[in-house]
């Protein structure tokens, strides 16, 4: 709210004002914001008809009441009535009362008459008074213009209230003293509610069951309740969070910053942290934390911490029972899920072998000595591999007499064969039962882990090796990589669909944004004669496995670039084509050579040619291969840079390659019109293509919102169901007749 010393001033519309040129002083507790002007009494002359305008009104001798005018008298109203709960009034240059309002005389009690010509010191309780705290005040508006300050005042009657106080200095064009304009606003009733609040928190605060606390934004305690207190055993007022965590605990500060600014954090149910009693016991605590403002502005941290020490002592007494085996103690099939489930899905299965263990005629040993016997005999065996096994191998108990043994790296072991004759050997032992010795072999199945392989075919292919070593007792055998189902006969079958021309490609159009059909990637297809169509997603796993992706790259490379000579070119403008390629890479020896026959074969331009890698076949390209792609760039091939923002990109990577074209992956764009952060990444990414003079195409653009958004962006094209699916080539010469090529990108 601003106070003008002058005449009332409002701007709206096309409504007209005017005023002495006065400055604006602020309002305290103002509820509206508004900006108004306070009447001082002073005569203002009106302006002449000529400065009115077409608001004048000739003939009435007024102004016409426009809509614009209707509001501001509204507003008009509505300040007058918040202007009375306002003590506004000026003092002289030595601190008497030269004017009073309403608010004035409401709030503290004088009439205009019994205080104009008084000292305001008269409404300073005694003390401050004494002080000189009144002339001080005066002295801080001279010296910085104006003075703001809370505290107790007197009205007439000698009773107090809480006041906001704002005084400013008033100076002539000359910059000479000539007074202060004071305005007091009468806080008593919120200061008690706020007071009343403050003691409902603190009460709240010590009755609280769960522990609580406040820490300051260096995360140093500034209170903690009682029950905070007794749970450590020790006082934590001015301790740092760090000194309240149990060694154990390796998670870093107490408080995560940045914290959202209300509510609590997304935790884990099963998430705790570790705190350290005084005794320097654990205590396990879910600790919930949220960002919260003094009254002085500075920001601090309320946590609550729920002691969950039992609760998840049980939940790990429940989850060992559940995933071993009651009799050994070993892990049982649900703990040798939970063992390879991270390796298989985060692919780190390259040196990872599982082993099959079944002891020889275990049988006679339960029948001659009965099952309490048979079971003493598997916990000694366990005992002996869990104890004597390789730190990278975890032992299992599957069925009765059978063991697991998966190892996350043989090479750390000497290799498959040198792991497997160790297991052998710690197997084939004689174990003290029932006062006699006990002679037991087994017979090891060894299959080393695909990439590809679930769970039950890594461990049938160990057991079938299991099952070929029982011809022996105590032999050994082994097989080679789990594979899929009937991968040798798909990788049989492609080399014959490469070698007689039955594959099939199928285009996607990639439009500009004037609409323009400006590239279309080519996408490999199969039609299978058992299976049907196949797509990529099928195709390239086999080909990768049988080591056939660069014989499928160049089919695919040459493929489509025959193909493309036949496409039509409205208006004369050239569509390009683009190829996704990853077994042949730029370091290979003759790179440049298959792209340069390629193109050479085909009689395309080279600067139709777009050859698409993805991210992380740019990784650590040594000079000899940048200097392949940059040849080839120079005779108008063009390099793009697939699936940008998922794997090991840098700045300095990107500026270096000589890839023209960066290719904005569809996870970002399929969450850009929910996901603040996919939008924030899709336009990162646009502007750092922009930046460095790359064109930039976003995949998987599949609504209207997405393309919308890309579009604002300024993305220079798009790639998506939105558009078209990847078509058969004769339906890509019908959807090229029916669109304009207006340029290349």
């Amino acid at each position: 709210m601003m106070l003008f010393v002058g005449c009332v001033v409002f701007v709206q519309g096309h409504s007209r004002c005017w005023a002495p040129s006065l400055s604006p002083r602020i309002v305290p507790g103002s509820r509206s914001g508004r900006c108004f002007g306070a009447w001082n009494g002073d005569a203002v002359n009106a302006p002449d008809e000529d400065a009115l305008g077409d608001d004048w009104d000739e003939p009435g001798g007024g102004f016409r009441q426009s809509e614009a005018q209707v509001r501001a008298e509204a507003l008009i109203g509505e300040l007058a009535a918040d202007l009375r709960e306002y003590a506004i009034f000026a003092l002289d240059v030595d601190g008497r009362v030269s004017s009073w309002n309403a608010g004035a005389q409401k709030i503290k009690g004088y009439a205009s008459e019994e205080i104009i010509g008084r000292q305001f010191s008269i409404f300073y309780p005694p003390d401050k008074v004494a002080a000189g705290f009144p002339d001080w005040e005066l002295s801080q508006a001279v010296a910085h213009g104006f003075f703001i300050d809370r505290g107790w005042r007197l009205r007439k009657d000698g009773t107090r209230f809480w006041a906001h106080v704002v005084i400013t200095a008033q100076r002539s064009p000359t910059g000479e003293l000539e007074g202060f304009i004071k305005v007091t606003r009468d806080e008593t009733a919120a200061r008690t509610q706020r007071q009343r609040s403050q003691r409902r928190f603190t009460d709240l605060f010590e009755l609280a069951p769960v522990g609580i606390a406040l820490l300051d934004e260096s995360d140093q305690v500034l209170d903690a309740n009682r029950a905070l207190c007794d749970l450590l055993g020790y006082q934590l007022h001015g301790k740092v969070a760090a000194e309240l965590m149990h060694p154990s605990d390796l998670a870093g500060g107490l408080i995560s910053h940045p914290v959202q600014e209300s509510g609590s954090r997304r935790r884990d149910p099963l998430s705790y942290r570790v705190l350290a009693r005084s005794d320097g016991q654990p205590v396990l605590c879910d600790v919930r934390c949220a960002a919260s403002v003094h009254d002085n502005g500075n920001r601090f941290w309320l946590a609550v911490f729920q002691d969950v020490t039992e609760q998840v002592r049980h939940a790990e007494v429940l989850h060992h029972q559940a995933t071993h085996d009651q009799t050994t103690g070993m892990l049982n099939r649900q703990g040798v899920n939970e063992v390879l489930t991270p390796m298989l899905e985060g692919g780190a299965v390259d040196r990872a072998a599982v082993l099959f263990c079944d002891l020889d005629n275990f049988k006679r040993i339960n029948d001659s000595l009965g099952h309490d016997a048979g079971d003493e005999l598997l916990v000694a065996l366990a005992q002996r591999l869990v104890n004597e096994l390789p730190d990278s191998c975890t032992a299992a108990r599957l069925y009765g007499d059978e063991f697991l043994l998966i190892c996350s790296d043989v090479d750390a072991c000497g290799g498959l064969d040198a792991l497997t004759k160790e297991v052998s050997e710690l197997l084939r032992a004689d174990i003290p039962l029932r006062d006699r010795l006990v002679s037991v072999t087994a017979s090891i199945g060894a299959a080393m882990v695909h990439h590809d392989a679930t769970i039950d075919e890594a461990i049938r292919a160990a057991d079938a090796a299991m099952f070929e070593a029982k011809r022996g007792h105590g032999r050994i055998s082994r097989t080679g990589p789990t594979t899929s189902r009937g991968q040798l006969t798909l990788e049989e079958d492609l080399r014959e669909a490469m070698r007689h021309d039955r594959l099939q490609l199928h285009y996607q159009p990639i439009l500009a944004q004037d609409g323009s059909v400006v590239l279309a990637e080519a996408l490999v297809r199969w039609m299978h004669l058992d299976r049907g169509l196949l797509a990529p997603g099928t195709i390239l796993p086999v080909a990768e496995q049988g080591g056939l992706l660069p014989e499928l790259d160049r089919w695919v490379l040459r493929s489509a670039l025959r193909e493309a000579t036949g496409w039509a070119q409205p208006h004369g403008q050239p569509v390009g084509v683009s190829v996704n390629i990853s077994g042949l890479r730029p370091d290979a020896p003759n790179f440049g050579e298959e792209v340069s026959s390629a193109i050479s074969e085909s009689c395309i331009a080279p600067d139709r040619v777009v050859v698409e890698m993805v991210e992380t076949s740019y990784v650590d390209l040594s000079a000899t291969p940048r200097r392949v792609m940059s040849d080839l760039a120079r005779t108008g091939v063009r390099f793009a840079m697939d699936d940008f923002g998922t794997g090991y990109s840098s700045l300095a990577r990107l500026k270096d390659l000589p890839a023209q074209i960066v290719k904005l992956d569809r996870r970002f764009v399929s969450g850009m019109g929910s996901d603040p952060a996919d939008l924030g990444i899709a336009r990162a990414v646009v502007e750092l293509a922009r930046a460095m003079g790359r064109t930039c195409i976003a995949e998987g653009v599949e609504n209207v919102t997405q393309h919308r958004l890309l579009n604002s962006l300024g993305v220079d094209a798009c790639q998506g169901f939105w558009f078209s699916p990847p078509l058969p080539a004769s339906e890509f010469h019908a959807f090229l007749d029916s669109h304009n090529a207006a340029a290349v990108i």
